[in-house]
């Protein structure tokens, strides 16, 4: 006898559990495929995933670089900027510069022109009041001797008419101290002037004698001079013999002429500032 727990299904129930075994059999397939599946494409997901993603760190290491790119030529040109921010204040500081030394030159321009007007004028003022001097000491010492004026001053010629010296001598006749002290008289009474005595003679004797006694007669005229007050550091000699001449030819009036000593009166004040354009010797 078979015992009730060990009693066999009947064929309908062993057929229902064989269908329920089949569904969960294709439901675990089904279920695998699905969740292979969803890995497969989980992976093909992923992968696609991690090609942009590189894709993307690609393109964010090209913009990284152009941005550092951007930026480096963007600090170039903030440097270029301000090298010529700072090249345009030199500039400025320059023209400003320019402009002062440009102002100080005319400033000093015009205060030279000004000085310059200032130093004609008076160069002008002393040179007409020595040529009033001159113009009287001419009219005075015109009525002494023959007097012919120059550039720089008066040339007075003291021929045999007027300061005669006897034959070989150079000593002073009376009538030519009287005549010499005249002519000191008008000196001493100006100012800023030099004498210069030369003497002369005619074409009898040797050059050497000559000169030896025309500079004897005009070293006695300054001596004379001298004495008779004019200082003598103003008064120079020199001796000329017959080597100048006044009247050419050897006739007695044309020796005569040539025997002389001439008494050059130079204006030291007009000779400092030059003589004045226009006027003749």
């Amino acid at each position: 006898m078979i015992p009730e727990n060990e009693i066999q299904p009947t064929a309908p129930e062993e057929k229902g559990a064989s269908r329920r075994l089949s569904r969960q059999a294709l439901l675990l397939i089904l279920l695998g495929v699905a969740v292979l599946a969803l890995a497969i494409y989980g992976s093909l997901r992923i992968r696609h995933l991690e090609q942009r993603v590189d894709r993307f760190s690609r393109q964010a290491e090209e913009s990284v670089k152009k941005v550092e790119a951007v930026s480096e030529r963007s600090e170039e040109a903030l440097i270029r900027a301000s090298q010529a921010e700072e090249n345009a204040l030199q500039a400025a500081h320059a023209r400003e510069l320019a402009e002062r030394a440009r102002a100080e030159f005319e400033r000093i321009a015009e205060s030279a022109r000004q000085e310059a007007q200032v130093a004609r004028e008076e160069v002008e003022r002393v040179r007409k009041e020595r040529e009033a001097e001159l113009d009287r000491m001419q009219k005075a010492l015109s009525q002494i001797a023959e007097t012919r004026r120059t550039a720089l001053g008066l040339v007075m010629n003291l021929g045999e008419d007027t300061l005669r010296f006897d034959f070989d001598k150079a000593t002073l006749r009376p009538e030519n101290r009287e005549l010499l002290s005249r002519i000191a008289g008008v000196l001493l009474t100006s100012r800023g002037y030099r004498i210069d005595v030369f003497g002369h003679t005619d074409d009898i004797g040797t050059e050497e004698y000559n000169l030896r006694l025309s500079q004897r007669r005009a070293q006695s005229v300054r001596n004379y001079l001298v004495e008779a007050g004019v200082d003598p550091e103003i008064i120079s000699t020199k001796g000329f013999g017959k080597s100048s001449p006044r009247a050419p030819g050897t006739a007695p009036a044309a020796r005569a002429a040539n025997r002389r000593v001439e008494i050059a009166i130079v204006d030291s004040v007009i000779e400092m500032l030059g003589p004045a354009r226009g006027r003749k010797k």
